[in-house]
């Protein structure tokens, strides 16, 4: 069997590596990848929005099945194009893709079928907006409504710092169309969670809890990123709260798109606040997240690629889908400056030295070549992930192999998982 998979960071990796494990994926194609998955896939110089390159591709090298990774091929509706080709897909189609790529219509549809989450107003007048903020009062949570990479939320403790996201984000065009419309919601305090499932429209099975580290430094400070790391299981997602989680979200989720005339088959994210023992939806996502996919994949027992073909075919109900009891942890190294401006092509040296290790995964995200070695080529560039008998055994592994790993103005933080164990930073 010929999978490809579309995309180029540690999610891709992640997905990559579990569907290695099954004898029944003879070869792994990736569009475009990175210097990590070139390792064990065959990486394809294919932008992940040039769609009609992508299926020219899997035509004429005869795929069988193609897995979406980012959001941003999955928002401009690939999943419609490849299916009208007759093209096996992972991934919800554009009307369900609406879930993250329109907050508004997310917190619209949310209001409609009470599904819990914060208070909030749409805005496409900045001076609205701006007015609003001033009456409302803080904290407040401001949201591009479009795509933005996961910057486009600012939490602002003040009037000031509401405004200055306000204009930054409809005035400044910082992240572009994205920006037409913002959201502006109550800030709800509480504890973050992110939970993720499998589903074909029907069925929904959920994974493992995770809970990733939005912020750049320790003790959760300095500007939001793609995710600084993530550990798996996290503490506040209990029995009881997936059991909540499940029937106050993920099945109203399914159940009322589908009588919107939506079936949405792929995968369904949450991301959650917990407060006082109830669940608040923050965001929804089409797609797995990165970094908390790398821990998360890392307790998967079930061959990936049967469950993908489950959720494709219709039948994932005949999927059992088993997970490790152990804990998995993923910290991110970063080029020094991000999420703001950053270095390229900084040589990586060690990461040979992780391979022998047992129960440790370095995937790559913003790697590349340069002179026949592995260069940094972006902002977050690879995770360690880690499997232990605990979170504090997975975290020492992690942390041992880390410090086996340098590149120029390598970042990343110390504190990973700190909610679930007390660790004091180096």
């Amino acid at each position: 069997m010929k999978i490809l998979v579309i995309g180029g960071g540690g999610r891709e990796h992640a997905i990559i590596w579990a569907l290695k494990k099954s004898k029944r994926v003879d070869k792994v194609y990736c569009c475009p990848g990175n210097a990590g998955i070139a390792a064990m896939a065959d990486c394809v110089d294919i932008e992940v929005d040039n769609v009609k390159a992508l299926i020219d591709f899997v035509k004429y090298e005869w795929i069988d099945c193609t897995i979406v990774g980012p959001e941003v091929p999955l928002c401009a509706g690939i999943v419609d194009t490849f299916e009208k080709e007759g093209l096996k897909i992972f991934g919800p189609n554009h009307k369900a893709a609406q879930l993250e790529c329109s907050k508004a219509f997310s917190k619209d549809f949310m209001r409609r079928h009470g599904i819990p989450t914060a208070d909030y107003k749409v805005f496409s007048s900045s001076i609205l907006a701006e007015e609003y903020v001033r009456i409302k009062g803080t904290p407040i949570v401001v949201k591009a409504d479009g795509l933005a990479a996961g910057k486009g939320v600012v939490v602002a403790g003040t009037s000031d710092e509401a405004v200055s996201a306000i204009r930054l984000i409809m005035n400044d065009r910082a992240f572009g169309a994205a920006g037409d419309r913002v959201v502006i919601e109550d800030c709800i305090e509480g504890e973050e969670a992110s939970f993720m499932a499998f589903t074909d429209g029907k069925t929904i099975i959920p994974m493992v809890s995770s809970q990733d580290h939005k912020r750049v430094f320790d003790n959760d400070t300095g500007p939001n990123t793609g995710g600084m790391g993530a550990y798996s299981p996290a503490p506040v997602i209990t029995p009881d709260m997936e059991k909540v989680v499940m029937e106050k979200v993920m099945k109203p989720v399914v159940h009322y798109l589908a009588k919107e005339g939506i079936i949405y088959k792929g995968i369904l994210y949450a991301g959650l606040m917990i407060k006082d023992g109830k669940p608040y939806v923050l965001e929804f996502n089409c797609r797995l997240g990165d970094p908390e996919t790398q821990a998360v994949l890392m307790r998967l027992e079930t061959e990936l690629i049967d469950i993908i073909f489950g959720v494709i075919e219709g039948n994932l109900d005949k999927v059992k889908v088993e997970w490790s009891n152990r804990h998995s942890v993923t910290v991110v190294l970063a080029s020094g400056g991000y999420p703001g401006k950053f270095e390229k092509d900084k040589p990586i040296t060690g990461l040979d030295k992780i391979m022998p290790l047992k129960d440790v995964v370095v995937f790559h995200a913003g790697t590349g070549y340069k002179d026949n070695s592995i260069v940094t080529a972006g902002g977050r560039v690879c995770a360690v992930s880690a499997l232990g008998r605990n979170v504090k055994d997975a975290l020492d592994k992690a942390y041992s192999a880390i410090k086996l790993i340098h590149f120029d103005n390598m970042h990343y933080r110390k504190d990973i998982a700190h909610r679930a164990v007390t660790l004091k930073p180096e």
